[in-house]
């Protein structure tokens, strides 16, 4: 039963990591707590949805659609965002838009999809193994697996590749990244279309565990996301996986030996508790300055 219970639990937190590394790539750059990436996760299941839905191919739609939810990350950036910067508006300014921007989405979900819950395709059903007492999904199995490449992925691209290390060069200082001939501008476009996408390709792998997916679905997971990212250290890429990872387990084990009435308020509990002996999170800096 334990067994079973941890299995699920690192199914809910790899999923909890890869919305999670999309707020730590923003503030990274940014300094910027990116509010409006729990609808980013929900518009990128619902894209899926409509695009298996029409006998795409489950491979192809995903990809298009995690291209599409990049997409809609580069445009908050543009349309919402980089104004701002320009402007030199304060970082609240930045928040509320955000803020904004997540409402702005959940509802045209809702005017286009209704506001009902719908059915998703199930993803990756070939069948349960058996592990002693424990009877595990195969697709569990796979869903952990994917995610995990896939932040694997995202960590050698901001740790080792030219594009990272710009990202890397404009969190440090964003003018002398940009007097070096850095396109500071398209750095940040792309870190919202990483971030974006991530949060696509979670919202469509939860979806098609959970076989079912609706406007609000991305509030509660943008929430927990974000209480991962600070146990973590928020802009610390690993420490975003490991708060993922915990905060899953957490959830998991509270639901099982609590009740499910108390899930929910795990990932707040453990929030509050690391805001008050530790704010960097487990692998963040004691100090974050910007320039």
């Amino acid at each position: 039963m334990l067994f079973q219970q941890i299995i699920n639990g690192l199914t809910l937190g790899i999923i909890y990591a890869l919305v999670a590394v999309g707020y730590s790539l923003v503030f990274g750059i940014l300094r910027l707590t990116n509010f409006s990436h729990g609808s980013v996760y929900a518009f990128g299941a619902h894209i899926s949805m409509v695009l298996i839905g029409y006998s795409f191919g489950m491979l192809p739609a995903i990809i298009v659609s995690v291209l599409i939810t990049g997409l809609l990350g580069i445009l908050i950036n543009k349309v919402g965002l980089e104004p701002l910067r320009k402007k030199k508006s304060k970082g609240i300014s930045s928040l509320i838009t955000t803020i904004g921007i997540s409402y702005i989405i959940q509802n045209l979900l809702m005017i286009i999809f209704g506001s009902e819950t719908k059915f998703f395709p199930k993803l990756f059903d070939y069948g349960n193994v058996t592990l002693g007492s424990a009877i595990i999904g195969v697709r569990q199995f796979i869903i952990f697996g994917i995610a995990l490449v896939l932040l694997g992925l995202l960590t050698y691209v901001v740790n080792g590749t030219k594009i990272g290390l710009a990202m890397r060069a404009i969190e440090q200082n964003s003018k002398a990244s940009n007097l070096m001939g850095i396109k500071v501008n398209s750095v940040i476009s792309f870190t919202f279309f990483l971030g974006s996408a991530s949060a696509g390709i979670a919202g469509t792998l939860i979806s098609g565990y959970y076989q079912m997916v609706y406007p609000t679905m991305g509030v509660m997971v943008g929430l927990k996301a974000f209480a991962a990212a600070v146990l973590g250290g928020i802009g610390v890429l690993h420490g975003s996986i490991v708060g993922g990872l915990v905060i899953g387990l957490s959830e998991t084990l509270a639901a099982t030996y609590l009740g499910g009435s108390y899930a929910d308020a795990v990932a707040f509990i453990i929030l509050i508790i690391v805001l008050l002996f530790r704010p960097s999170g487990l692998f963040g800096k004691q100090d974050i300055t910007k320039v």
